[in-house]
């Protein structure tokens, strides 16, 4: 682990989302299981392409569809906590979006895990990459880093 995670604050992320954890997602170690953070990871990358972006899957041409994931570990989260999962964009493709995120536990400045989430706008009908529509990059790109 590097240590510029360390470095990480919820206020350099634009995009917020609250996930409450729930019991069934702890593992017999008492921490949630690895598997939750990637969830965690989908559910704030899909809230911000409904909400913020405006992505409709079901009637678009194009759509975003992930082609990789990546997550780091830093510290256990647990049940009871309500994560504050965090978004930016961290870089704009022809095609793909590359988001940074971060997931903070409550009462922490220092992420529990950090990673990225890279999606690729498919044509619906050939099934290949298409550009990402004009309006929905100027989106990405008020949400990418510095």
């Amino acid at each position: 682990m590097t240590a510029e995670y360390k470095d990480r604050r919820p206020g350099d992320y634009p995009y917020h989302m609250s996930i409450p954890t729930r019991w069934g997602d702890n593992d017999m170690l008492g921490h949630l299981n690895n598997v939750i953070y990637y969830r965690f990871f989908e559910a704030v990358v899909v809230r911000f392409m409904m909400e913020v972006v405006g992505v409709d899957w079901t009637n678009d041409p194009l759509n975003p569809q992930a082609v990789e994931t990546l997550c780091r570990f830093h510290r256990s989260l647990s049940f009871p906590d309500v994560v504050d999962a965090c978004l930016r964009v961290e870089k704009v493709g022809r095609s793909s979006v590359t988001f940074d995120i971060a997931l903070f536990g409550p009462g922490h400045d220092e992420p529990a895990a950090t990673g990225h989430f890279v999606d690729v706008f498919v044509d619906n009908e050939t099934e290949r990459s298409a550009p990402i529509p004009d309006d929905k990059r100027q989106i990405f790109l008020m949400y990418q880093t510095a």
